[in-house]
């Protein structure tokens, strides 16, 4: 069990249950935590923006080709403000 409180309001405590090999230690786990923190933020901006959620499809062909192309939607811009925030410009690339 895995308790993480936040920075910004003391008093609201996010609890986690974790399973994993017995070496790993407590910043293993909070670093876990974390990083389910921000892939669970980066498919709701893709819900959002790129329409992940929009989808009436019948098979799993569709389904996956989907998503795959909802996803690299949603890359696209959040790299180009990655780049953007740092200070850089976006280079295009030849195959």
């Amino acid at each position: 069990m895995l308790d993480r409180r936040s920075i910004t309001d003391p008093g609201e405590i996010a609890y986690y249950v974790r399973f994993g090999p017995r070496r790993c230690t407590l910043p293993d786990l909070a670093w876990v935590a974390g990083a389910c923190l921000r892939i669970e933020e980066c498919f709701q901006q893709a819900k959002n923006e790129a329409g992940l959620d929009h989808y009436q499809v019948r098979t799993w062909r569709a389904w996956h080709a989907h998503i795959n192309l909802s996803m690299l939607a949603h890359a696209c811009p959040a790299m180009a403000r990655s780049l953007a925030a740092k200070g850089e410009q976006p280079t295009a690339t030849r195959a």
